[in-house]
């Protein structure tokens, strides 16, 4: 199931730490007095699910992505994103065109290149929100505010990556492949507006 596959957790910045040292036992006493000492490190990030996946180069770079801070994740990875993206169109015979959020394939990469959430104090939490209408797609209501457990955030990254400027470029269509949805859809009743905001099924 996506949802299973994709959030971590409701926060700003979802990112997995380990500790160092070797304190991983499972405790005697019930939990009642869990070690937290030592020394953490970042091990992996996905605020964005599944960017890393597609564009990184090599499993090496994978894994070095995701121990970078995201100060430095724009420098180190942009160009390396926009080469991947830029091969995948190669592939197909085909180039990048401008995308739903009117971004060219250089800015789109240095934007999916900074693995974090926005928030807006000023707009919906979202990962996307369409607009209304025939520009539902064109001109979304928000994108990158944030995210709720039922967002599916593989497709918009997706769309934004191989839609092109209608959204539906690769829709399976007209002889294109689809590479604008993983064909998973959302299951009803997982989530619920109150902790621990997935169903009890869904553990």
């Amino acid at each position: 199931m996506k949802i299973f596959k994709y959030i971590l957790a409701v926060a700003v910045m979802a990112t997995i730490t380990v500790s160092c040292d070797n304190d991983d036992d499972m405790p005697t006493d019930g939990g009642a007095t869990t070690d937290f000492s030592g020394t953490f490190t970042t091990q992996d990030q996905m605020g964005r699910p599944g960017i890393n996946t597609v564009l990184s180069g090599s499993d090496a770079n994978k894994d070095n992505f995701n121990i970078t801070t995201p100060a430095t994740q724009f420098a180190t990875f942009s160009g390396e994103f926009n080469n991947t993206l830029g091969a995948y169109y190669n592939a197909y015979g085909a180039s990048f065109e401008t995308n739903i959020l009117g971004l060219d394939q250089a800015l789109t990469t240095a934007v999916l290149s900074l693995d974090v959430l926005q928030v807006s104090p000023n707009a919906p939490t979202s990962y996307f929100t369409p607009g209304t209408g025939a520009t539902a797609l064109t001109a979304p209501a928000s994108f990158l505010t944030g995210r709720n457990l039922e967002d599916d955030v593989i497709d918009v990254s997706l769309i934004v990556l191989f839609g092109g400027t209608s959204g539906q470029r690769f829709d399976g269509n007209n002889g294109t492949p689809n590479l604008v949805s993983d064909n998973v859809g959302l299951e009803s009743g997982v989530s619920s507006a109150s902790f621990p905001y997935l169903t009890a099924a869904r553990f």
